[in-house]
């Protein structure tokens, strides 16, 4: 179980931190000349719907997970792990092959031009309720093999941790305190959980907590 839990501290401390999570509403809040409370308050309503509909499709994996687990636990249990190390696998292959050019959460035409900011904020909760964290997503197949308190936990902390850091980078943009390079973060985001996502694979493979 602390196996399931660090994992999933680790996947949400890393995900909110890539700049598409958070320096878009920054660039917003400074062109529509919000304030601080509006900038957070928006950084939380979008950051809800982005974990929402990731932690929903994450419930659905989790349950095809325990129903697998009743009659093939052994399976699961080697399955679930692979499952990890495949898609960390793939993500550094996209890393590769990427042209750095990162479409989850960026300022298109339509929404430069939308006027409202219920309407900015409700743009921003419908492109990222579209755009769940698919490395969750594997990461609930592994939590299936605690059956739902692994669930549980795995929606708890990725909805707390991806919450806090978003507005706590946010707030940092806002103060021009966040004075970070994050060239690098922007243009390898594949990479990093990619690189995550194996060694989560391969410690629940070796590794019993």
């Amino acid at each position: 179980m602390w196996q399931l839990f660090l994992g999933s501290l680790l996947l949400g401390l890393i995900h909110p931190l890539f700049p598409n999570h958070w320096i878009p509403l920054i660039a917003i809040s400074k062109a529509e000349k919000w304030t601080n409370k509006e900038t957070i308050g928006a950084t939380l309503i979008t950051g809800f719907s982005h974990t929402l509909s990731t932690i929903i499709i994450g419930i659905i994996v989790g349950f095809v997970g325990i129903k697998l687990s009743e009659s093939y636990s052994h399976i699961i249990r080697i399955a679930a792990p692979l499952i990890l190390i495949i898609i960390g696998v793939i993500y550094l292959l996209l890393d590769l092959r990427s042209s750095h050019h990162h479409h989850h959460f960026e300022i298109d035409n339509e929404l430069k031009n939308t006027k409202t900011k219920a309407a900015i904020i409700f743009t921003l909760c419908i492109g990222l309720f579209f755009s769940p964290c698919i490395e969750i997503e594997a990461y609930y197949f592994q939590a299936a093999t605690q059956g739902w308190i692994g669930i549980l936990i795995v929606s708890l902390i990725y909805l707390i941790m991806t919450l806090s850091i978003m507005v706590t980078l946010v707030y940092l943009g806002l103060k021009g305190v966040n004075k970070f390079n994050s060239h690098f973060l922007d243009h390898h985001e594949k990479l990093i959980t990619g690189i995550v996502l194996i060694v989560l694979g391969l410690l629940a493979y070796f590794v019993e907590f």
